[in-house]
């Protein structure tokens, strides 16, 4: 795998930072870590593009430094920061060096790396949120933009008889596949795709990853979706709404819930 590069933006905003990882992520950074006023942002070398991370910064008017990573120095960063995450009485996320959480209805292990997806950030904290008030009992299930795997491993663990999970990213492909290994998963079948058209029917999709990739895939995902079946969508900003609203005047879908944590949206559909 090549090396990585760290961008790290200092003196900004909750809300600096939210907007900068929706944008990043447009442009292929993979990893992010937030702090009170400070973001670092992970891309593969072979990806980096100076021009358009400028044209990013310049926009918002933030400064940032550049560092060159080694691939095996994610671990230490990652293992020097994780904490547990714990979604009420539902889920706690650890890593395999933490105790056990006790008092939660599932425990999920994962070893994040490079790939998005530990609960941690606001758009997987309410995934995992609006997965709880969801019948996963014997259903199908597709999680497009799969990441970490985290949200696939929860649906089989809320009972899903089948999921399918995708990414178009070789580390998330290869980390996710660890995690379900990790978290003794039987009923995933991973998947690398560029697009959400898997040629299956689904009562539930979950797609936690950004506007244009949702929009660009919208028809692939509501085609896809059984009557009666449950779209969950993430990774938006509050003023993607509007935009996806209407996208979704061509389909009709019925709108159940929206919900926003730390300037993140999340969306509930149903057919």
């Amino acid at each position: 795998m090549s090396q990585y590069i760290q961008i790290e933006f200092v003196d900004i905003n909750s809300e600096q930072s939210s907007i900068l990882v929706a944008q990043l992520s447009d442009i292929s950074f993979e990893g992010f870590e937030e702090g009170e006023t400070s973001l670092k942002a992970f891309i593969p070398e072979k990806d980096y593009n100076k021009s358009a991370l400028e044209e990013i910064a310049g926009h918002h008017h933030v400064l940032f430094n550049k560092t060159i990573i080694g691939e095996t120095n994610w671990n230490q960063l990652w293992e020097s920061n994780f904490d547990p995450v714990i979604v009420d009485d539902f889920v706690a996320v650890r890593a395999d060096f933490h105790e056990p959480v006790k008092e939660v209805e599932h425990e999920i292990i994962v070893t994040p790396k490079m790939s998005f997806g530990t609960g941690h950030h606001a758009t997987t904290y309410m995934m995992i949120e609006q997965m709880r008030q969801i019948d996963f009992t014997g259903k199908t299930v597709l999680d497009f933009g799969t990441g970490t795997g985290i949200l696939a491993i929860l649906a089989e663990k809320l009972g899903a008889g089948k999921v399918i999970a995708i990414d178009n990213d070789d580390w998330s492909i290869e980390n996710a596949r660890e995690n379900i290994s990790r978290n003794n998963c039987h009923s995933i079948r991973l998947e690398k795709r560029d697009d959400a058209n898997v040629d299956n029917s689904f009562d539930i999709i979950l797609a936690n990853i950004n506007k244009h990739v949702i929009l660009d895939n919208f028809s692939a995902l509501v085609n896809q979706l059984v009557q009666g079946g449950i779209l969950l969508l993430s990774g938006l900003l509050p003023e993607d709404k509007h935009d996806v609203f209407r996208k979704n005047d061509e389909y009709s879908l019925q709108l159940i819930q929206t919900d926003v944590r730390a300037n993140w949206l999340c969306i509930k559909f149903s057919r």
